[in-house]
């Protein structure tokens, strides 16, 4: 309840106890409890509440106790820091307990002496921004006290033997145990500001007071610059005796020091300023020292003076970037080397593990010396595209070639049985395929290399189907959505198969025929086979069996049509007429050049090309490989075959093995055309897929400037290849012929999509 009080007989009692309280000295719980209780009432007073004079008492008291306390700190010589930081850790604890004990004044008087939340939100402020926080609360009182009454007059004394000290400790002249009473004293001068920042969090909206402007002003900034000044004369002294290797090793132990001295002295928001400025003046200022001697640390592999420069150089803004582009070149450089000494041999296996070597080598390099720094890891993905993708002048590049060769003898290797080494190999491939730029050379390589495999030889299916998913997670579906086809093609032919066997009425056997025969059936537009364009007549055995066939098969699918491809099929053929029984696989031509030997003993190549419609080029090619195989024998020993040469069976022949193919091997001039035809449809399929994007993109953004449609088509064709800007035009010029576009009447730079 409210009642008269007399303020000075109160405060007077009152000031022996905030005497006690900021002193830190004992107190009796009772007598704490009555003051406590005296600043309730004097707070609620009658007629007029007295917190306004106490406010003011006690501003008085505590700026008087402060004076007092700063003569004696000023009196002190040698002991001045610690006589300091004594006086302020025993303030500093009193003001909190005396906070408390003003609890209710700060809660009745200064309280509502501030503006609430509510007065900020609704717009209910002052226009004075000072006032709003003049008023403080007791600790606040507190520490504007100490800050006028210590620190003001005493702040240069105080700022120079801390600059004193600090470097001292860089010389190493500092005892240890001083650290304590830096680290009180200057907390000092961010704590007489703490108190704002609690005010200012209510007018946040109105103000920003900086709360460590008093730190910054009298001590950081002559910190700072103290700093710079030892720093910089430090590091023209360790140029002046150094080495590249030995500076940074210097430079990396004195930033070290310092940043352990940071911690031990300032405050937390001064390491960041503090590290910045010693870098500016060991590493910034003499950056091209350091630069200066990467290229030869690069070409040595000094792992450790390049992991000594990259520390110093992450934290600076673009400081890595002549080290990366250092690196990069020398990559490129090194493999660049290794790929054109290439000449001879296995040039598929050289040239994929000559890559991976080379990745892995930097990899392994950027991994434990540059922390796998993404600056690092794509200047290792840029020289590696550059190695790759090298071709001579004038030349297409091979890379999508040898890759697809590479891959093609490992999945060959893989029919007789899968193993974990083949696995990683294909594995390891897929990192050098997602350099290549010409991703689709290579489908186009890789579609015509699996189409042989599937037709010639046995294939490991489960092998065949990862790869392919790997292809497809690289570049996605559509890239290998012909390669998808030609399993499921064969999957069909084998259901394919075992209808018409069973409906043949005796396993492999037609009615017609004892021969067995199973038919590939695939879609003209998956397989990228070309139609048989040498002219060749069937045995009548093999085209009875083959008529019965589409008999079947027209029977089963209505209005499809075959086409025979008898360059690319193949038979086993059993030989009857030796000692033991042989299996031997040829091709269709080769036999019907030895089934003419059924009803003969020898012919001339005149007679077989009557049978068989081979030309004399074809025909000798295939006579020449039995010849080889040994099955078939010249009956005069003449060097080159003619059309008057006569050839007949070896009734003698032999072999090791009872069951073998009869080689048939492309000639250099066979591989090249083929290699030039691949090249060839590639560059018709490109020109088709940028008239297909121009078009998609045109249909979705119906008018385009030139500029952003060629930026849209090249970033879309990326993933397959990288089209020129003359191709983009061209096939531009094509859609506009064909009506697909039209160039805007207003702008001769747009393009109009026509519905």
């Amino acid at each position: 309840m409210s009642r008269r009080i007399n303020f000075i007989e109160t405060w007077d009692k009152l000031s022996d106890t905030v005497e006690k309280v900021i002193t830190a000295a004992p107190l009796a719980r009772p007598v704490w409890n009555d003051k406590f209780s005296d600043i309730y009432s004097l707070c609620i007073a009658y007629p007029e509440a007295l917190g306004e004079n106490l406010y003011s008492a006690t501003k008085s008291f505590l700026s008087a106790h402060v004076k007092k306390l700063s003569k004696d700190v000023h009196h002190c010589g040698e002991d001045f820091l610690t006589s300091y930081a004594k006086n302020w850790e025993t303030y500093s604890q009193g003001a909190v307990y005396l906070n408390l004990l003003y609890h209710h004044f700060n809660h009745q008087y200064v309280t509502k002496s501030k503006q609430n939340d509510a007065d900020i939100e609704y717009g209910f402020i002052t226009d004075d921004k000072e006032q709003m926080l003049e008023i403080k609360d007791v600790s606040g009182l507190a520490m504007e006290a100490w800050k006028e009454g210590m620190l003001v007059p005493l702040q240069h004394r105080l700022v120079n033997a801390l600059l004193k000290d600090i470097a001292k400790d860089r010389e190493g002249d500092l005892s240890g145990k001083n650290t304590k009473i830096h680290q009180v004293a200057l907390y000092s001068l961010v704590a007489v500001e703490q108190h704002k920042k609690r005010n200012a969090l209510k007018v946040e909206m109105l103000c920003s007071l900086p709360t460590l402007y008093y730190y910054e002003d009298t001590f950081e900034k002559l910190f700072l610059q103290q700093t710079g000044e030892y720093y910089r004369a430090k590091a023209l002294e360790l140029l002046n005796d150094s080495t590249c290797s030995e500076y940074m090793n210097k430079v990396l132990s004195l930033l070290t020091d310092e940043e352990m001295r940071n911690r031990r002295f300032l405050h937390i928001s001064s390491y960041k300023k503090t590290t910045l400025e010693c870098q500016q003046r060991v590493i910034i200022d003499h950056i091209k020292f350091l630069q200066a001697g990467c290229r030869q640390m690069i070409r040595h592999n000094s792992t450790t003076d390049l992991l000594h420069m990259y520390m110093l150089l992450k934290s600076v803004a673009n400081g890595l970037t002549h080290m990366v582009s250092e690196l990069e070149a020398h990559i490129k450089e090194t493999g660049l080397e290794l790929v054109k000494g290439i000449k001879e041999g296995n040039i598929p296996l050289q040239f994929v593990e000559t890559i991976l070597e080379v990745h892995k080598r930097f990899h392994d390099l950027i991994r434990d010396t540059f922390n796998s720094d993404k600056l690092f890891v794509s200047a290792l993905d840029r020289a590696c595209i550059a190695a790759v993708n090298y071709s001579e002048p004038k030349q297409p590049c091979k890379a999508p070639e040898l890759v697809c060769k590479y891959c093609d003898a490992i999945l060959r290797r893989c029919a007789k049985g899968p193993s974990s080494d083949a696995d990683d190999k294909l594995q390891s491939s897929i990192l050098v395929f997602r350099y290549i730029d010409d991703k689709d050379v290579f489908q186009k390589f890789y579609s015509r290399a699996l189409a042989k495999r599937l037709v010639h030889t046995p294939c490991a299916m489960d092998m065949e189907e990862m790869m392919i998913n790997r292809l497809k997670g690289v570049c996605g579906y559509d890239f290998t959505s012909k390669l998808h086809c030609m399993f499921t093609d064969v999957r069909l032919s084998t259901d394919l198969m075992q209808k018409y066997h069973q409906s043949s009425g005796k396993d492999g056997e037609s009615p017609q025929t004892s021969i067995n025969v199973n038919v590939l059936q695939v879609s003209a537009g998956a397989w990228p086979l070309s139609a048989n364009q040498v002219e060749f007549v069937l045995p009548e055995s093999l085209h009875k069996c083959l008529l019965h066939f589409e008999e079947f098969y027209n029977k089963k699918f209505n209005g499809r049509n075959l086409s025979w491809l008898h360059h690319l099929s193949q038979a086993d053929v059993r030989i009857n007429f030796t000692t033991k029984p042989y299996l031997v696989t040829m091709s269709t031509f080769q036999l019907a050049v030895v089934i003419l030997f059924n009803d003969a003993t020898e012919l001339s190549l005149s007679e077989i090309s009557e049978n068989t419609k081979l030309k004399s080029r074809d025909l000798e090619r295939n006579v020449v490989a039995l010849i080889d195989a040994n099955i078939l024998v010249k009956k005069e020993q003449e060097k080159k075959l003619d059309e008057h040469s006569v050839v007949c069976v070896n009734m003698k022949f032999s072999n090791k093995r009872t069951k073998f193919r009869v080689a048939f091997t492309q000639t250099q001039k066979e591989q090249v055309v083929e290699v030039q035809q691949t090249h060839s449809s590639v560059a018709d399929d490109r020109k088709l897929y940028l008239q297909a994007a121009i078009v998609r993109i045109m249909k979705a953004r119906k008018v385009l400037h030139h500029n952003s449609l060629m930026e849209e088509v090249i970033n879309k064709s990326r993933i397959r290849f990288t089209p020129s800007v003359s191709a983009i035009k061209r096939s531009i010029e094509a859609l506009i012929e064909k009506s697909y576009i039209e160039r805007s009447p207003e702008s001769p730079d747009q393009y109009r999509y026509l519905a």
